[in-house]
């Protein structure tokens, strides 16, 4: 899952960014506004950490705005300002949860796995295919009940993989998707990535195979469609 963390304040912004890509995020962090309105408009997001007050502008007025534009991506805000009608304005504002700074890191992690369950709004949040199950938001995978242990970067190709099974999954989309922006990728990265979890497929025992699209991407199926094919 991406995030985009929007903070001037750089020690915690480089805390949490590190903690949640530990935690199997990708982190875009920017320090204003108008950065975080370029990033919206380059890529997709799980999820909105905002602070308050921000060097151009108020995060609340533009948290709004984005709103009666019409998106709707979960949103967190964080302030060191905590009156009781300030929490009530961000939450009237479109937030869909407040911390007062000094935070916790594990706290906003805790709080933002919740807002991402909500956000899902479906039963059986946990994605499966064939003997494959995904749970995105725990980000934990197994095969036949049994856990299945695989990097993180890994868990974010599968993860993009599901969500467009059968499909094929451009490149670009991938690698897009698995590395936040200041992040350099090298130029086998994802080859490296897609090697190691087919290795981690086949010797678990699972049913889906990834297909190479020559020059276009990657394919996941079941494995019964891949032997046809």
């Amino acid at each position: 899952m991406r995030a985009l963390l929007v903070d001037h304040e750089a020690d915690l912004a480089r805390a949490l960014q590190a903690t949640l890509s530990n935690r199997g995020f990708a982190v875009d962090v920017t320090r204003t506004l108008d950065e975080a309105t370029a990033a919206l408009d380059c890529a997709s997001y799980d999820i909105l950490l905002l602070e308050l007050v921000l060097p151009d502008g108020d995060g609340l007025d533009w948290l709004k705005r984005l709103r009666r534009d019409g998106h709707s991506i979960p949103a967190m805000m964080m302030s060191r300002l905590n009156d009781l009608s300030r929490r009530i304005a961000i939450f009237n504002g479109g937030a869909d949860d407040f911390l007062p700074k000094p935070v916790s890191i594990d706290e906003i992690i805790a709080r933002m796995r919740a807002i991402l369950r909500r956000s899902t709004q479906m039963i059986a949040p946990i994605v499966t295919f064939g003997n494959l199950k995904f749970d995105p938001i725990a980000r934990q995978v197994s095969v036949d009940g049994r856990p299945l242990r695989i990097a993180r970067r890994e868990v974010c190709i599968l993860e993009h993989l599901l969500s467009r099974a059968g499909r094929t999954v451009p490149r670009a989309c991938l690698e897009d998707s698995l590395y936040a922006f200041d992040n350099e990728v090298s130029t086998n990265a994802l080859e490296v990535g897609i090697y190691r979890l087919r290795g981690h497929l086949s010797q678990s025992g699972a049913t889906l195979r990834i297909k190479t699209a020559r020059g276009i991407g990657y394919v996941l199926e079941l494995a019964s469609a891949a032997s046809a094919a």
